[in-house]
């Protein structure tokens, strides 16, 4: 994918488990010479990401946490700083899926770990990687809203909530720090062919790329996208909107 972000310093949540959007997102990102935060976690997992990445000459260093706490998002970044002196672009993988089934049956437990892993995930690392990023003058975040922000979801409705609120959130802190040289969007993507995925739903379901997702996602955090800010990106594939 070329060398467009050599010599940058990315951030990269939800990256413990290989095969799944956080690897391969941080992959491709170190092998177009970023140099890589690892944060997740699961603290096992990262450093064999770690011991993985060094193998392909991709320099990474980890930092395992609960992301949904300031104290964890905030040593995701003090690595970045600590190892590489800075931060320039934040991709927030962190997420996931908790509850498909019948809205009244859902219980306020699901609801919040739904919130949690989605939401707080993504406002704590935000909160606390954009200082970093306008010490270096500015930077990039790409956030991982979902299909549900663009078509709506039967039996989903903790998982449509929480990603509309990544998606609001976007909007919001791309129009706080549009003026201070921070760039915030995020991609919506539609069900991503992974190892877990296909073994839940098959192979011959409808699904979405991961190389395709990810040509997205190092465009937004690239300077090709330094005049886009604020947008939520659908990344469907054939799984058209």
């Amino acid at each position: 994918m070329g060398a467009e972000f050599a010599g940058k310093v990315v951030l990269v949540t939800g990256v413990g488990r290989v095969g799944q959007i956080g690897h391969a997102v941080a992959k491709a990102f170190g092998e177009a010479g970023a140099r890589l935060v690892l944060a997740d976690v699961n603290a096992a997992a990262l450093a064999e990401r770690v011991r993985e990445f060094a193998a392909q000459r991709i320099e990474a260093v980890a930092s395992a946490g609960d992301l949904a706490t300031p104290a964890g998002a905030k040593a995701a970044v003090a690595a970045a700083k600590d190892r590489f002196g800075g931060l320039d672009a934040v991709v927030n993988v962190a997420g996931g899926l908790v509850y498909v089934g019948d809205f009244l049956a859902l219980t306020p437990e699901v609801v919040d770990k739904e919130l949690t892993i989605n939401v707080k995930t993504t406002l704590c690392v935000s909160q606390a990687a954009i200082p970093a990023l306008l010490a270096r003058g500015g930077g990039a975040i790409v956030n991982f809203a979902s299909i549900a922000v663009v078509r709506p979801l039967a039996k989903m409705a903790s998982y449509s909530a929480a990603k509309w609120a990544v998606a609001g959130l976007t909007r919001a802190l791309a129009r706080e720090f549009a003026d201070r040289g921070v760039r915030v969007n995020a991609v919506a993507p539609a069900t991503v062919r992974t190892a877990d995925n296909v073994t839940q739903m098959g192979a011959d379901a409808k699904y979405l790329e991961l190389d395709d997702l990810i040509r997205a996602v190092l465009y937004l955090a690239s300077d090709a996208a330094r005049g886009i800010t604020g947008q939520v990106l659908p990344v469907t594939g054939r799984d058209v909107a």
